[in-house]
């Protein structure tokens, strides 16, 4: 399965060049640890085609903006979606790029036209049905990963699920998600590491949602919504802890040990 990237480089001049990689997604976060010179020189190579992926084919992206010393990138798959890694590949890349401003693009390819200040729905697929990941029973083989591909999802202070993240995330769904959940598996407590996750108060009609990779119209799921109140946490995670602390308590994150990891990871790649 191929897992193509965009990649854009905005010269000083604000004109920019935009390239194509078939099988350069996965890994692209640990890719980028190499720092400006050695990416501007490896994107380079690839040749500029000017093809745009859109937001369901596009499963990574990096922009460099020369000028403006930003770096934007976000990824579906990598250290930096893990919720382990997320915090320690950020700081790294940010030291790896000194003196520039390194931001995650929650909305994909689109927020990265957006930067450019083109219009983003060309990269759109606003007519596809949302996939609905399946609703994980209590003691699922996908659960005893150490990085278990999982949405965790709590409604008001006593349902806790588990959703594997295969599909969109279920705030797609807007409220008939409840419906969907109702008489679901229950976990009570999710104690292992998400990708994703969401909150929802029934009583105050109000959401909250986080995700470590990037959701399609990340920005607009308050439409989904209507009638309530829609926060995006983009990837804190913490905000639902502290929302759900008795229904969602993942494990502690060692930085020290986090950082090392993505470092050794990353050397085994060049």
């Amino acid at each position: 399965m191929a897992d193509r990237a965009n990649f854009v480089v905005v010269r000083e001049s604000g004109e920019y060049e935009l390239y194509l990689d078939r099988w350069g997604a996965v890994g692209l976060d640990l890719d980028l640890l190499a720092g400006p010179a050695e990416t501007l020189s490896t994107v380079r190579r690839l040749g500029a085609d000017g093809w745009w992926l859109d937001d369901v084919y596009c499963q990574g992206a990096a922009l460099i903006d020369l000028g403006r010393k930003v770096l934007l990138v976000f990824a579906w798959e990598g250290p930096s979606t893990v919720m382990r890694y997320r915090a320690a590949t950020l700081e790294l890349l940010r030291d790896a790029w000194p003196g520039w401003d390194v931001r995650w693009m929650y909305d994909g390819p689109a927020e990265l036209r957006t930067y450019l200040g083109l219009d983003p729905e060309p990269v759109r697929d606003r007519g596809r049905d949302t996939f609905r990941g399946v609703v994980l029973e209590p003691g699922h083989e996908e659960l005893l990963d150490p990085e278990p591909t999982v949405i965790v999802v709590t409604v008001g202070s006593e349902h806790c699920y588990v959703v594997a993240n295969v599909s969109d995330h279920p705030v797609r769904e807007g409220a008939a998600l409840l419906d969907r959940l109702q008489g679901g598996p229950e976990h009570g407590m999710c104690r292992v590491p998400a990708d994703a996750g969401l909150h929802i108060d029934p009583a105050r009609r109000q959401v909250g949602w986080w995700v470590l990779g990037a959701t399609a119209e990340a920005y607009e799921m308050a439409e989904r919504w209507p009638g309530w109140t829609v926060e995006f946490w983009q990837d804190s995670w913490q905000e639902h802890v502290r929302l759900a602390p008795d229904r969602f308590r993942p494990p502690p994150v060692d930085r020290g040990r986090a950082l090392a990891e993505v470092r050794a990871t990353a050397a085994r790649r060049r």
